[in-house]
């Protein structure tokens, strides 16, 4: 069987976490990857915690669950680190990506003994200063493709590109905001 990497995004309502779940998948599809990318429900709402899911593989995904034991988490919202255990399952050789503008070091504390990899990496900055809001799903989505290696950068600045034309065909200005966010993105990841 083949290696399946898990992801599970930590996110508040309205920041883009299940979007950027989304997103992933359909970035390691058009790869040639098998992907599962979905959100939990619940009653949630704006700024409300959520949680989304992602399975990337080489061959057929035949788990349809949530993931338990993730190789990476990522957490668009560092307030969440005070209130969800984000470190639950993760397996001992995967990663935590944290949107801060702290260093990973700064981070390790409030992980309650996570021993594993940390990165950060200030997505809400970055989002703010190149698509002017603060959104951070699309540098945070570059942050977790940097980190986990699911695909080169190379694929999925052009998928990307590719992906954003298609969803803003009538507002080129966003797209071309949201690629400078992704490019940038992939540069500032804190702890690779």
């Amino acid at each position: 069987m083949s290696k399946v990497v898990e992801f599970r995004w930590h996110g508040r309502g309205g920041q883009g976490a299940k979007t950027a779940s989304i997103l992933l998948a359909d970035a390691a599809f058009n790869t040639g990857k098998y992907v599962q990318g979905f959100p939990e429900y619940g009653p949630e709402r704006m700024g409300a915690p959520i949680a989304a899911f992602n399975r990337i593989s080489d061959q057929e995904i035949r788990v349809h669950s949530n993931v338990y034991e993730p190789n990476f988490v990522v957490v668009v919202d560092e307030t969440l680190l005070d209130c969800v255990d984000v470190t639950a399952g993760i397996k001992a050789d995967g990663a935590i990506i944290v949107n801060t503008p702290k260093s990973p070091d700064e981070i390790r504390p409030k992980l309650d003994g996570y021993t594993g990899k940390i990165c950060t990496i200030d997505a809400t900055g970055i989002a703010v200063d190149c698509i002017k809001r603060p959104i951070p799903n699309t540098p945070m989505l570059a942050a977790a493709v940097k980190v986990s290696g699911v695909m080169s950068d190379d694929e999925f600045i052009s998928d990307m590109e590719g992906s954003l034309k298609h969803k803003f065909a009538t507002k080129p200005q966003v797209i071309a905001l949201n690629m400078d966010a992704i490019k940038r993105a992939i540069g500032e990841v804190k702890g690779l």
